[in-house]
């Protein structure tokens, strides 16, 4: 070979060489070629013009219909059935659990049931069976699929080389035939055993997902008309003169503490709920005045200076009792617990959406998206006998809230 034969195949020449082999136009084919290739034509020309070099590929049963081929189909089937009753026990039991097991109206499902309430243990197994059966349906459909690309799918090595543009009518015809060669290598159209029990356990799961969303608009808000649950809360009377005491929640339902007003400082703030003297041994009601979704309030004792330049609502001018301002805890954007009280400011923050109330404007919006003002509680004490013996001042509800509690909705009385 001359000099000049070994100059023309220098390093520079061949990978410039390369490059334009790399980027050399494809053949052109018609659309009656392309009709008339077979699939595995198409798959062999897409893989080549992808740039994807099959470099080995086996499969997983060369001889087909032995015991252990149906051995693996029964496995991933097992699975997948699995994954299907785990999703479908779910659904019975989020929908018929039983709600009153004995006739006597303790809820064992969805609602709470003390300690010595029967039925107890039903209702303290419901949350974690809904867990259980979650769980074992989504692990179940994993597990299934994994051992069906271990048992099915074929072993293969392949490689491609990047590169740029759009898809020509022959990427598009290819790729279907691509992808339909997955699917016959793969085997799942002749194992009808796993496509039945997938279809199952994915029906089932698929289901189960929607199943809570579904169960949250099940109740209808406006059931009981003026007693519906959106008009009303812990701290709406059972009837006229009823007394509502402020309570503290120590985290027992039957443990009541009352709140006093030397229980605050000044500056101070604490989250109280609703306690009515007929609920004092029944803890599904003492559970319910704690755990109510309306029921918390924010019970905030100002600096008296603050307390005296506080402006008042019209018509609600006597809701607090002296340095003691009481607001819902709800936020009146989504429904958040407002849960923090700056104290130098007087704001009440939501830490939610960053919402942020005026405890000495009548719980007044100044920051954020909510946009209409904390509901007020009135405040006022009574005098009566505590635990000891002694006559104490215990502060209670002067009455029910005058506006709507959490967020606000079309059908709302007040603004």
């Amino acid at each position: 070979m001359s000099d000049a034969d070994d100059a023309s195949l220098d390093k520079p020449s061949l990978e410039k060489h390369g490059e334009a082999e790399k980027h050399a136009e494809p053949k052109k084919y018609t659309s009656a070629e392309l009709e008339n290739m077979s699939k595995d034509e198409l798959f062999e020309l897409g893989t080549n013009l992808d740039g994807v070099d099959v470099a080995f590929r086996r499969d997983r049963w060369a001889v087909k219909g032995t015991r252990a081929e149906k051995r693996a189909e029964r496995s991933v089937a097992f699975w997948f059935a699995l994954a299907g009753l785990a999703g479908l026990a779910f659904g019975l039991i989020y929908v018929f659990w039983p709600k009153d097991a004995k006739g006597n109206g303790i809820a064992t499902g969805w609602e709470y049931a003390g300690i010595d309430d029967p039925g107890y243990l039903m209702y303290t197994v419901y949350t974690p069976l809904l867990g259980l059966t979650l769980g074992l349906a989504v692990l179940s459909i994993g597990i299934g699929a994994v051992v069906y690309t271990k048992k099915f799918i074929p072993e293969e090595v392949s490689i491609q080389d990047r590169h740029d543009g759009g898809s020509s009518e022959v990427d598009k015809k290819t790729v279907v035939a691509v992808l339909g060669d997955s699917l016959t290598t793969s085997t799942i159209g002749r194992r009808k055993l796993i496509i039945g029990s997938g279809l199952f356990g994915v029906g089932a799961v698929g289901t189960m997902a929607i199943l809570p969303f579904l169960g949250a608009m099940i109740k209808n808000p406006w059931k009981g008309g003026d007693k519906a649950a959106l008009w009303v809360s812990g701290w709406t009377p059972d009837y006229p003169g009823q007394t509502i005491y402020l309570r503290y929640d120590t985290g027992r339902p039957h443990d009541i503490v009352l709140v006093r007003p030397e229980d605050l400082d000044a500056g101070s703030m604490m989250t109280v709920f609703p306690f009515k003297e007929a609920h004092r041994n029944d803890e599904h009601a003492l559970f319910e005045e704690l755990r109510g979704i309306r029921n918390a309030v924010m019970l905030i004792r100002l600096r008296t200076k603050d307390a005296e330049g506080a402006i008042k609502r019209r018509g609600q001018e006597s809701f607090n009792y002296g340095d003691y301002f009481a607001y819902s805890k709800i936020c009146t954007h989504l429904g958040c617990p407002t849960s923090l009280f700056e104290q130098q400011t007087n704001k009440i923050l939501c830490p939610c959406h960053q919402s942020q109330f005026l405890a000495t404007e009548y719980g007044k919006p100044i920051f954020g998206p909510a946009a209409r003002a904390l509901p007020q509680l009135p405040l006022t004490v009574i005098k009566e006998k505590g635990p000891d013996g002694k006559v104490e001042e215990f502060l209670v509800a002067a009455s029910d809230f005058h506006e709507s509690l959490g967020p606000a909705f079309w059908e709302r009385k007040t603004t």
